[in-house]
């Protein structure tokens, strides 16, 4: 069993399912993927990730309707969500005037800064991040 933290990266732009895989591991994460939010809730239910790095604007499945699927379910709602997203102004705005769901525990913009994202995950799960 291994003791380092599992992430999953949720996005359909390969490039940045690509990127993102290898920022975690070149960093000592593991990490699963998922190209759409309807495989990425069936991923999260199998794997039990520690975090969750989540795009917004995607097929199947959009990034809003798997958050709300994630935060309504008891077993996952506790996971952190990070939403890495190229609309985020939008985005801030629109879940600030929602009720039924808190808002995710951090936001990355596209195109993302590296460092900002590590210092990110380190927070959320309570690890050290050296930039």
């Amino acid at each position: 069993m291994s003791d380092k933290a599992k992430i999953i990266v949720i996005d359909d732009d390969p490039d940045i399912v690509t990127f993102l895989s290898t920022l975690l591991e070149d960093n000592g994460y593991d990490y699963v993927t998922a190209s759409d939010g309807q495989q990425g809730i069936d991923k999260v239910r199998a794997e039990r990730p520690d975090l969750i790095l989540l795009d917004i604007t995607m097929p199947e499945k959009s990034g809003v309707k798997f958050y709300r699927e994630v935060r309504g379910d008891p077993e996952l709602r506790s996971t952190p969500v990070v939403m890495v997203t190229g609309v985020m102004q939008e985005f801030k705005k629109f879940i600030s005037t929602r009720r039924q769901v808190p808002p995710p525990d951090g936001y990355i913009s596209k195109p993302i800064d590296r460092q900002e994202l590590l210092a990110t995950i380190a927070r959320l799960l309570g690890t050290g991040f050296d930039a």
